[in-house]
């Protein structure tokens, strides 16, 4: 519905029925072709009056003053203007309301005195005066009352939303000084220890070539994890002081599956459908299920091969990491890393399943949901 057709129903029913009340009023005139041209007029006023208040209640004051001199209608010439006063007042132009009702009272109360026979009785003049008096007093307090409830009213939405952005801001705030406080522990703690493991492999794999000596399989990969575990912490160190660094992600799977064969495990990465611009916390989450996926094989399934499946629908991500190794049997204890992963999917509003496989081996599968409440 147009937001003026209101306007325009109220402006139709209000010259009906004065042009009613004009030709079955026992005091009133005949209501000729310029009659009716004015309430037509007094019609399009008030149906254009949302968008121009003030012209509206200039041309409905005089229009309406107009026909009550020429028919003498009565009352009912005021309801169009006590209408168009009503809305300019609570639109905030008080002045131009009170200057209307104002003339309209006066030149109202004029032609009632000029136009009253000898012996009509004063006292009915006095009473249409008071009631037009009281009606127009009552209608310029009305709006005011209205125009400052309303302003309360976006008062207090103003102070709702500010308080709610102090809460924001509070809480980002004590966010990143909680970051900043793990980053400086992280820093402190595992950078040294890892540091340590780095140069002691490379120390290692450096006197064995200077002997002569291939270094083994395993020190070259104890190198490699540990080089690769401080690019890891530093990116997180990162992360935390800085929310909007680069995020570790589902691409970098690669990266992964080639540290994880240098490790002795063959791996080899499947990749299905599209992939979509995922959410940081959606594609980070992928990433870490993979990357502890892959680590408990290299460290529990013994001889194995790896599979990493990465599936990409329109609303789902499905991300799968199965071997061929052999655990032993009995139920399944999850480890702080498995508990880890399933917070990280839970959180986003997904599943994670961990389970041996019929034929031998283990399977992790998380799936994501990409249209979830807290994804978006």
């Amino acid at each position: 519905m147009r937001p003026d057709l209101p306007y325009a129903l109220a402006g139709v029913t209000l010259g009906a029925v004065l042009l009613g009340n004009a030709a079955f009023a026992p005091d009133a005139g005949p209501v000729r072709l310029a009659d009716v041209l004015l309430v037509l007029l007094m019609v399009a006023a008030v149906a254009v009056a949302r968008r121009f208040p003030v012209p509206a209640l200039a041309v409905v004051t005089a229009t309406m003053l107009a026909v009550h001199i020429r028919v003498h209608a009565g009352v009912t010439a005021a309801f169009p203007v006590l209408g168009m006063v009503c809305l300019a007042a609570w639109r905030d132009f008080r002045w131009p309301a009170r200057l209307a009702s104002v003339l309209f009272l006066t030149g109202f109360l004029a032609r009632d005195i000029s136009a009253a026979p000898p012996g009509r009785p004063g006292q009915v003049l006095f009473e249409r005066t008071s009631l037009l008096l009281g009606w127009f007093v009552a209608v310029n307090v009305a709006a005011l009352v209205a125009r400052q409830h309303r302003a309360y009213l976006r008062q207090a939405e103003e102070r709702a939303a500010e308080a709610e952005r102090t809460r924001e801001e509070t809480a980002l705030r004590r966010a990143g000084e909680e970051r900043l406080r793990i980053a400086r522990d992280l820093h402190d703690s595992l950078t040294h220890s890892i540091s340590v493991v780095k140069v002691q492999a490379g120390i290692a794999v450096h006197l064995a070539r200077k002997a002569g000596a291939e270094p083994s399989a395993a020190l070259l990969a104890i190198q490699e994890a540990s080089g690769a575990a401080m690019r890891e912490l530093r990116a997180t160190l990162d992360v935390l002081r800085s929310p909007d660094a680069d995020r570790l992600g589902l691409a970098r799977v690669g990266e992964l599956a080639e540290r994880t064969e240098a490790a002795g495990v063959p791996v080899r990465v499947r990749v299905s459908g599209q992939p979509p611009s995922l959410p940081d916390e959606v594609d980070e989450a992928g990433y870490r299920v993979v990357q502890e996926a892959l680590t408990n094989v290299a460290r529990h399934a013994g001889p194995a091969t790896a599979e990493v499946h990465v599936d990409y629908a329109p609303a789902l991500l499905t991300v799968s990491v199965t071997d061929d190794g052999r655990r032993p049997g009995g139920p399944l204890t999850p480890g702080v890393g498995l508990r880890g992963m399933r917070e990280r999917v839970t959180g986003l509003g997904g599943t994670l399943r961990t389970a041996h496989r019929a034929g031998g081996g283990f399977e992790v599968r998380a799936a994501i949901p990409l249209d979830a409440e807290g994804v978006r």
